[in-house]
Protein backbone atom coordinates (compact mmCIF):
# COMPACT_ATOMS: atom_id res chain seq x y z
CA UNK A 1 0.00 0.00 0.00
CA UNK A 2 1.49 3.20 -0.97
CA UNK A 3 1.82 6.61 1.06
CA UNK A 4 -0.53 9.03 0.17
CA UNK A 5 1.40 12.78 1.50
CA UNK A 6 -1.67 14.59 -0.50
CA UNK A 7 -4.48 13.12 2.18
CA UNK A 8 -5.18 14.93 5.19
CA UNK A 9 -3.92 13.21 8.04
CA UNK A 10 -5.81 15.63 10.88
CA UNK A 11 -9.07 14.38 11.80
CA UNK A 12 -10.76 17.20 13.26
CA UNK A 13 -10.34 20.86 13.68
CA UNK A 14 -11.02 23.40 16.53
CA UNK A 15 -13.19 25.91 15.85
CA UNK A 16 -10.81 28.68 16.21
CA UNK A 17 -9.30 26.70 13.44
CA UNK A 18 -11.84 26.46 10.99
CA UNK A 19 -12.93 30.43 11.60
CA UNK A 20 -9.38 31.53 10.70
CA UNK A 21 -9.36 29.00 7.82
CA UNK A 22 -12.91 30.94 5.88
CA UNK A 23 -11.62 34.48 7.66
CA UNK A 24 -14.85 34.46 9.94
CA UNK A 25 -15.55 35.02 13.87
CA UNK A 26 -16.22 31.98 15.84
CA UNK A 27 -19.49 33.43 16.86
CA UNK A 28 -20.23 33.15 13.35
CA UNK A 29 -19.97 29.53 12.88
CA UNK A 30 -22.12 29.03 16.06
CA UNK A 31 -24.42 31.11 14.96
CA UNK A 32 -24.64 29.00 11.57
CA UNK A 33 -24.96 25.91 13.82
CA UNK A 34 -27.94 27.24 14.87
CA UNK A 35 -29.69 28.09 11.35
CA UNK A 36 -28.56 25.21 9.64
CA UNK A 37 -29.33 21.84 11.69
CA UNK A 38 -27.20 19.58 9.30
CA UNK A 39 -24.37 21.74 10.77
CA UNK A 40 -23.59 19.81 14.09
CA UNK A 41 -19.84 19.43 15.07
CA UNK A 42 -19.08 16.94 17.41
CA UNK A 43 -18.67 18.35 20.90
CA UNK A 44 -16.60 16.68 23.71
CA UNK A 45 -15.96 17.01 27.41
CA UNK A 46 -17.78 18.85 29.98
CA UNK A 47 -17.27 21.82 28.18
CA UNK A 48 -18.90 20.97 25.12
CA UNK A 49 -16.15 21.76 22.48
CA UNK A 50 -16.46 21.73 19.19
CA UNK A 51 -14.67 19.56 16.88
CA UNK A 52 -15.45 19.96 13.03
CA UNK A 53 -14.42 16.73 10.91
CA UNK A 54 -13.73 17.49 6.90
CA UNK A 55 -17.14 16.84 6.21
CA UNK A 56 -18.40 19.96 8.74
CA UNK A 57 -16.14 21.67 6.77
CA UNK A 58 -17.66 20.99 3.52
CA UNK A 59 -20.56 22.52 4.89
CA UNK A 60 -19.29 25.69 6.19
CA UNK A 61 -17.71 25.85 2.50
CA UNK A 62 -21.20 25.82 0.67
CA UNK A 63 -22.50 28.01 3.54
CA UNK A 64 -19.69 30.40 3.55
CA UNK A 65 -20.06 30.53 -0.59
CA UNK A 66 -23.52 31.50 -0.72
CA UNK A 67 -23.75 33.84 2.19
CA UNK A 68 -20.15 35.30 2.00
CA UNK A 69 -19.07 34.75 -1.37
CA UNK A 70 -22.42 35.53 -3.44
CA UNK A 71 -24.21 37.50 -1.21
CA UNK A 72 -27.43 36.06 -0.55
CA UNK A 73 -29.29 35.91 3.13
CA UNK A 74 -29.27 33.21 5.51
CA UNK A 75 -32.75 32.34 4.57
CA UNK A 76 -32.39 32.44 1.03
CA UNK A 77 -29.16 30.06 1.54
CA UNK A 78 -30.94 27.69 3.32
CA UNK A 79 -33.58 27.73 0.24
CA UNK A 80 -30.87 27.01 -2.18
CA UNK A 81 -29.64 24.27 -0.24
CA UNK A 82 -32.52 22.39 0.85
CA UNK A 83 -33.87 22.25 -2.44
CA UNK A 84 -30.83 21.99 -4.49
CA UNK A 85 -28.42 20.49 -2.65
CA UNK A 86 -26.33 19.18 -5.06
CA UNK A 87 -26.00 21.80 -7.66
CA UNK A 88 -25.43 24.28 -4.54
CA UNK A 89 -22.18 21.81 -4.14
CA UNK A 90 -20.81 21.73 -7.54
CA UNK A 91 -21.62 25.49 -7.89
CA UNK A 92 -19.74 26.12 -4.44
CA UNK A 93 -16.77 24.06 -5.78
CA UNK A 94 -16.52 25.67 -9.30
CA UNK A 95 -16.41 29.45 -7.51
CA UNK A 96 -13.86 27.72 -5.09
CA UNK A 97 -11.45 26.75 -7.93
CA UNK A 98 -12.27 30.10 -9.61
CA UNK A 99 -11.03 32.41 -6.74
CA UNK A 100 -7.91 30.19 -6.74
CA UNK A 101 -7.33 30.50 -10.09
CA UNK A 102 -7.55 34.52 -9.97
CA UNK A 103 -5.84 34.37 -6.88
CA UNK A 104 -2.86 32.30 -8.43
CA UNK A 105 -3.33 34.48 -12.04
CA UNK A 106 -2.47 38.00 -9.76
CA UNK A 107 0.54 36.60 -7.80
CA UNK A 108 2.06 35.69 -11.80
CA UNK A 109 0.85 39.47 -12.70
CA UNK A 110 2.44 40.76 -9.39
CA UNK A 111 5.64 38.79 -9.96
CA UNK A 112 6.08 39.52 -13.94
CA UNK A 113 5.04 43.48 -12.94
CA UNK A 114 8.68 43.08 -10.49
CA UNK A 115 10.58 41.99 -13.64
CA UNK A 116 10.12 44.79 -15.70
Amino acid sequence: MALNLNKNLKLYYSIKEVAEMFELNESTLRYWETEFPYLKPKTTGPNKIRQYAQKDIEQIKLIYNLVKVRGFKLAAAKKIINQNRDGADKTADVLMRLINVRDELQTLKRELDGLQ
